[in-house]
This record gives structure tokens, sequence and C-alpha cells, in this order.
């Protein structure tokens, strides 16, 4: 690492962590009750881990892809991102995970999209922890 950090990000999981754990943040702004989704054998109900990294990393994708327009004088007029977290069980039977990152947005064409998605991909700090650690696709489609 290089450089002091911008920010510490602080959450504690209690209770029994995905199965009806808790998970809050240092500063009391995330107090959340966990659940095993029931496509995995729980009763559902409550969000989970995957939806949280997902929205994590959505929302930091996006904001890189922003940052990224705006570098390049290019003007987007709407835009989204959804993550997709799967979760995938290994042959030691534990488990991994997989993403898909699908960036939706207008007032650009194709090409420009597919290079804008490209150079947010290399910025977000979550694209940069997950390189090379599990399975990622990135896509754009223009509206």
């Amino acid at each position: 690492m290089s450089g002091k950090p911008l920010y510490l990000g602080i959450a504690t999981s209690t209770g029994d962590g995905r199965a009806g754990g808790q998970a809050r943040s240092d500063d009391g702004l995330l107090d959340i009750t966990l659940a095993i989704p029931k496509e995995m054998g729980g009763p559902g109900g409550a969000t989970n881990p995957e939806q949280l990294f997902a929205a994590g990393w959505a929302s930091c994708f996006h904001s890189a892809l922003k940052a990224v327009a705006a570098q390049r004088k290019t003007k987007i007029t709407e835009s989204a991102v959804v993550a997709e977290v799967q979760v995938h069980p290994t042959p030691e039977g534990g488990f991994s995970l997989s993403a898909a990152l699908h960036v939706e947005l207008s007032g650009v064409d194709q090409a420009a999209a597919d290079q804008l998605v490209e150079a947010a991909h290399a910025i977000c700090p979550y694209s940069n922890a997950t390189r090379g650690n599990i399975p990622v696709t990135v896509d754009a489609t223009v509206a």
C-alpha cells in the first residue's frame, strides 16, 4: 500500500453471522440483521453478505464511472450499475464468489460506453481488490 489511507470503514458482525446475526458500522449508520437466503437453505427475509457486497461494489463502480466520465469531459445523461454476486460451492466443501457488473448508460455511443466502463473497472477499489481473485465480467449497455 502506498500513501496514507483516505478513509477507514469499520463494521462488526455479532451473533450467528449470516445466520441471523447482526452487522453494525462503528458510526451506527449501518445496523442490520442478516439471514441466509432461501436459495441456500435459509429462512431469507433479511439481507445477506452477498447483497451487501453487491451494493457496495455497484455504488463504488458507479462513482468510478462518473469520475472517469468527468475527467474525460464526457456527458452521460443517465447511468446505473447492477452488480451480481454469486456464491459457488467448491470441491473442498467451501465456497467461492463470482461477479458480473452490468453498466447501463445513455448519452454516449457503445464504443465510448465500453471505454468508460473499462476505465472505471481499472480504478474502482472493489474491482482492484477482486481482480485475479474471483471471476468478474463487466459489460455496458447503451440506452
